[in-house]
Order: structure tokens, then C-alpha cells, then sequence
């Protein structure tokens, strides 16, 4: 457990003064987890931090300490400009390049080779911009890597129980309760240290998990009784919904959380994806099992990426383009998804 400390990270971070950490659009809990682990982190080592995410993230996570101090820029535009042309340092958390933080990419793309940059992430394919990278492909989140960042920097003690339930946050919901083959012994390592800090993974859990809105549950129960398309002959589920279906609901960001997984959880699906329209995109979950490898799937056709068996994407098409070039797509893998 630990990363080795190959490279300058430690003194970039105590040169730095005021610092900016990021993550990827539609944060999830990974993202959010691990962006408020390193900002409490770096608070107690005396730093002027500062998160910024390109947008909101679901409900459901608001609980984690810190998260009402989070900056969003589709909210407050200017001030995420001067915070980021202020900072001496930018960490990109939990993406591999920075257009998937959409309309913040701009900002960040002009500091590059201007500010130090640090990108901690898991995904594969990492870009080349940052000063120090630190990717693993194989660790099951990015809260993981900082923990691991955390005792590379000798900072190990100042992991305390807000801390670990901002690192316990992503690692449960990037590795699906534990349940992804990402998931190795140190994780487990890791997680039981955090529960020596203190950190009631319970209550967690429960926050996570069991604070369902009605109009969620409904979503979902229409979502899997009217929209769900099973075929058994390619071995593949899907969902789509469109705005109306959204509205009609009341959606909010994360109503949707794990319906993909749900598709993909029914006896013999090996793949299964999930399309959801989004103002003037689609965006697309993709998740499967066994050896059919959905980042190749989703760079290939939807310029899109992540994992061997979790992706995404987007598209321009509308929805009805986009969940036809999909099916028209599934014929070409028939001896992949029929392993």
C-alpha cells in the first residue's frame, strides 16, 4: 500500500500557495470524493485551496464535509476564471484529459506549460500536459490513489475520519460496493485503516444509498418497466430516456445513478448501456462483464472512453440517432458479446 515517491510532487506541493483542485463534469462520487479528500488534506497542511467542478453533482453526495464550499463554474463563471489565472497549482482529479471538464477545459488549457499541474486519475489513456502523473489503470478509484497520495507526501496522520469519508465515498461508489474486479486487497487495506480514523462507513452507506426521492424511485420503476430493451440473441440490455421523460419525473442530477447497472445485472447480459438526453446531447453509460471491452467500444464509435468494463460518452445526435447507431453497432460485436 503507497505510492513510491518517484518524482518532485512533494516539493511542488509545499512551494504552492494557492491551489486549485478539479474534476471532470458530472462529477460523480469518485470525483467529488476525492476532490474533497485532497482539499481537506491540503487545508491541513496550511494551503489556500480551493475546489472547482465544472458542474453540480447529484444530491445524494452532498453530506461530505466541504462540499458547500465547492465552487461549480457553470454557476460562477468569472470567479472560477480568477482562481484558476491566481492558483500556483492545479490538480486534475479522476479524468485523463482535460476536455472531459467541458466548458472549464478552456480555462485550463491556457495555463498548461504556465502553472504546475498534477493529475491523479485511473482512467486509461492519460494525457501528457501535467507535471507529475500519477495513473494507475488498475486501482478501482481515484479516492484510492489519494490516500496513496497522501502517505507519499508524509501525510499519512493528518488522514482523519472527514478526510476518510471523503476517500471512503469514492472508492464505495467507483467500485460498486466492492464488487468491480478493480478492487484489490490493498483497497480493502486502505478502508480498513479508514475505519481505525473513524469513519462510519454505515452512515455512509445510508447516505449514499437509502435517501431515495419518490419521484427517483418512479423514475426508475418507469424506466425499467417501459424502456428497458432486452436482446437475448446479442446478449446486451439498454435504457434510454428523452427530456420529456426527465421533466415528468422531476429529475435531478443522480436520479439516474446505476440504472446501467441494473440493465446489465439481468441473467445472460454481458453489455449494456445506458442513453439519456441531456439539452442538446446524449449522454451515454456503458458497462459490461467478462472480456467485452466497452473503452474501445465507446472511443471507437461515440469518441468517448473510460475503463474495460465502465465508459462513457457523449453525442451531438439526438436521442433517437443516437440509440440507432447503437443497435446498429451490436451485430458487428455478436462473437465478442457471445463469449
Amino acid at each position: 500500500m503507497g505510492t513510491l515517491l518517484k518524482d518532485n510532487r512533494k516539493a511542488i506541493v509545499e512551494e504552492a500557495k494557492k491551489i486549485v483542485i478539479t474534476a471532470h463534469k458530472s462529477p460523480d462520487g469518485d470525483a467529488v470524493g476525492s476532490s474533497l479528500a485532497l482539499y481537506h488534506l491540503l487545508k491541513k497542511m496550511g494551503k489556500d485551496a480551493t475546489v472547482i467542478l465544472p458542474d453540480p453533482f447529484a444530491v445524494f453526495l452532498k453530506w461530505m464535509p466541504g462540499a458547500d464550499e465547492i465552487v461549480f463554474h457553470s454557476k460562477e463563471e468569472e470567479r472560477c476564471a480568477e482562481l484558476i489565472s491566481e492558483a500556483d497549482l492545479i490538480f486534475c482529479l479522476d479524468y485523463n484529459v482535460l476536455h472531459r471538464t467541458g466548458k472549464l477545459a478552456p480555462l485550463l488549457e491556457a495555463q498548461v506549460g504556465k502553472k504546475k499541474f498534477i493529475l491523479i486519475d485511473h482512467h486509461q489513456q492519460p494525457d501528457t500536459f501535467p507535471d507529475v502523473l500519477i495513473s494507475d489503470t488498475s486501482s478501482c478509484s481515484t479516492a484510492e490513489l489519494i490516500y496513496e497520495f497522501a502517505v507519499s507526501l508524509d501525510a499519512e496522520d493528518l488522514v482523519d475520519s472527514t478526510i476518510g469519508s471523503c476517500i471512503y465515498c469514492g472508492i464505495v461508489t467507483d467500485s460498486g460496493s466492492f464488487r468491480f474486479p478493480a478492487v484489490k486487497p490493498e483497497t480493502h487495506e486502505i478502508v480498513a485503516s479508514l475505519l481505525r480514523k473513524g469513519v462510519d462507513h454505515a452512515a455512509i452507506h445510508r447516505a449514499i444509498y437509502d435517501t431515495n426521492k419518490e419521484d427517483r424511485m418512479r423514475l426508475v420503476g418507469y424506466a425499467l418497466s417501459e424502456k428497458l430493451v432486452v436482446n437475448r440473441e446479442l446478449k446486451t440490455a439498454y435504457i434510454s430516456l428523452s427530456t420529456e421523460e426527465l421533466l415528468r419525473f422531476n429529475y435531478e442530477s443522480g436520479d439516474t445513478e446505476g440504472l446501467v447497472n441494473q440493465a446489465l445485472s439481468i441473467n445472460g447480459v454481458n453489455f449494456a448501456a445506458f442513453l439519456r438526453q441531456a439539452n442538446d446531447i446524449v449522454k451515454i453509460s456503458f458497462r459490461s462483464q467478462g472480456t467485452f471491452n466497452v473503452n474501445l467500444f465507446a472511443r471507437a464509435h461515440f469518441d468517448g472512453g473510460g475503463h474495460n468494463n465502465a465508459a462513457g460518452a457523449a453525442t451531438s445526435e439526438s436521442l433517437a440517432e443516437a440509440v440507432s447507431r447503437f443497435e446498429s453497432l451490436l451485430p458487428t460485436y455478436a462473437a465478442e458479446l457471445n463469449y
